[in-house]
């Protein structure tokens, strides 16, 4: 299984916004002043028309192909704007995860759940989908059924073997091909480095001398590239579910799998005591059952009726996406009692809303593609199988019953058609304002120890906790959390010292 990073929302509806009819300009953007070079003043000086779309403004942005080369060729960036109710502070850009979750559609169709009414008064709003996403120019790569292939489909052999091994890579290195045949020179450009310095373009042609940001989940992530790459231009900055830039995937997916397996146990702790619970006896019997389930499945598929078949990949992701909310957990009775029955509708419904695909067989976005094309363009891999086997030990060590199927996530870039040059390191921003980071203590995707190794690793860092299940902290209805993140947002308030919710 990919390293499954993680949204502020594990799914998004599409937005009738991006389909209303578009009306004359009724604003234009202010940039501010920017030193840059030449090639890319054009970029830094563009004046952003925003249309009417629906309720909110729509615009689209210029950026460089290519930021080491500016003048070779250009795509599009694609932006909504709730402007400000009341007196305007600036500009907040948000970005929900993912990589390749759209930030158009956050805010077209979820915006109280990006952000609470108070700071919708006070801040134009502003979500865009990054390179690569969505409405922007984007990663293509597979028609639906041949990405249904990838997605849904079961490689031949027992899981580790080396026919296992060897249809896992030829699957990927075919859909690596085709993104590098439909995408062409961007799939070579969609690394968070260069998606962060679209995000100071954007900060520079809305106005603003210093970015307000609110990042979920890898948003946080992209927030700390920025932070790092541009100290002196961050403003009030809210990192919520970061994770740590120091870790190569290794790390990350060991720290995931723990904590998906530590989420699942405390789902089936509020699970067995209830009579509509598929589990009986203890937190760690049902745990061996979930894994015994995992491992049928793995040898023998649940077909469905649509030709589809749920296989212990798919059937990890539709277990890890109702653990994301503690308010889905009870999705999961659902989940288990129907794969027990050898009913394979309901999983595919769940990853179905994971990864976009709609009843017709179509996608609604490209949340496959761009996570895969970020994710090996950000996190180097290695093609030493005996290495992976290794790796797959320590994944069983640290997550008995759900470790084996986070292993050989490796697979998954190794035939890519651009390797990483990215260096894991600590980010420090030295001399960067205060910037919030928010960990949730039993988050599943991006486990607690993470916020806390960022707001550490940050010179400027200032830790927020909330105690309890979920991804992410903001606008979950912790009181202490959304107060502190307020006070901040509105009107500058830093925290003297780490705050735990």
């Amino acid at each position: 299984m990919p390293v499954v990073v993680g949204s502020a929302l594990t799914a998004l509806a599409l937005s009738g916004c991006g389909m209303s009819l578009f009306f004359p300009v009724v604003e234009e953007s202010t940039p501010v002043p920017e030193e840059v070079g030449a090639p890319l003043e054009p970029f830094y000086s563009q004046v952003l028309r925003w249309d009417q779309c629906g309720e909110f403004l729509c615009s689209t942005a210029k950026a460089p192909l290519d930021w080491a080369d500016p003048s070779a060729d250009d795509i599009e960036l694609a932006l909504i704007r709730q402007p400000a109710e009341e007196e305007k502070i600036g500009s907040l850009l948000l970005n929900p995860g993912g990589p390749g979750v759209s930030g158009y559609d956050f805010v077209a169709s979820s915006l109280d759940v990006a952000v609470p009414e108070a700071v919708q008064d006070r801040y134009d709003i502003v979500g865009f989908d990054p390179r690569g996403v969505g409405r922007s120019t984007a990663v293509s790569c597979f028609e639906p059924a041949q990405l249904d292939s990838l997605v849904y489909g079961v490689a031949p052999g027992a899981r580790g073997s080396n026919a296992w091994i060897t249809g896992q890579n030829q699957l990927t290195h075919a859909f690596g091909q085709a993104c590098l045949a439909r995408t062409g020179a961007l799939l070579e450009n969609v690394d968070t480095e260069s998606a962060a310095r679209d995000l100071d373009m954007l900060r520079a042609i809305l106005g603003e001398e210093r970015l307000d940001y609110l990042g979920y989940s890898y948003g946080a992530y992209l927030g700390t590239v920025y932070a790092g790459a541009h100290p002196d231009k961050v403003g009030r900055m809210v990192l919520d579910g970061p994770i740590d830039p120091s870790l190569g995937e290794p790390q990350l997916t060991l720290a995931q799998a723990r904590g998906f397996e530590a989420a699942l146990r405390s789902y089936l702790a509020t699970c067995i005591p209830a009579a509509t619970c598929p589990f009986q006896g203890t937190v760690d019997d049902a745990m061996a059952m979930v894994r015994d389930i995992l491992d049928a499945v793995s040898r023998n598929p649940i077909p469905s009726t649509d030709g589809r078949a749920v296989g212990a990949d798919t059937l990890l992701v539709a277990i890890a996406a109702p653990l994301y909310d503690a308010q889905t957990w009870p999705a999961l009775d659902t989940l288990f009692s129907t794969v027990l029955a050898g009913q394979a509708e309901f999983a595919l419904t769940l990853v179905d809303g994971y990864y976009g695909r709609t009843p017709d067989g179509s996608y609604s976005g490209n949340l496959f593609e761009a996570l895969r094309a970020v994710k090996c363009l950000d996190y180097p891999a290695q093609n030493n199988v005996a290495v992976m086997r290794e790796q797959g030990k320590a994944l069983i060590d640290a997550a008995p019953y759900l470790g084996a199927y986070f292993a050989f996530s490796d697979l998954s870039c190794l035939s890519w058609p651009f390797a990483s040059e990215n260096v894991p390191a600590p980010i420090t921003a030295p001399g960067a304002a205060p910037i919030l980071v928010l960990g949730t203590t039993n988050d599943p995707s991006t486990p607690y120890q993470w916020a806390v190794d960022v707001a550490s690793q940050l010179e400027s860092g200032i830790l927020v906790t909330r105690q309890g299940d979920g991804h992410t902290a903001f606008n979950k209805g912790n009181a202490c959390v959304d107060t502190t993140v307020e006070q901040y947002l509105l009107d500058g308030v830093v925290p003297t010292a780490d705050v735990v919710c």
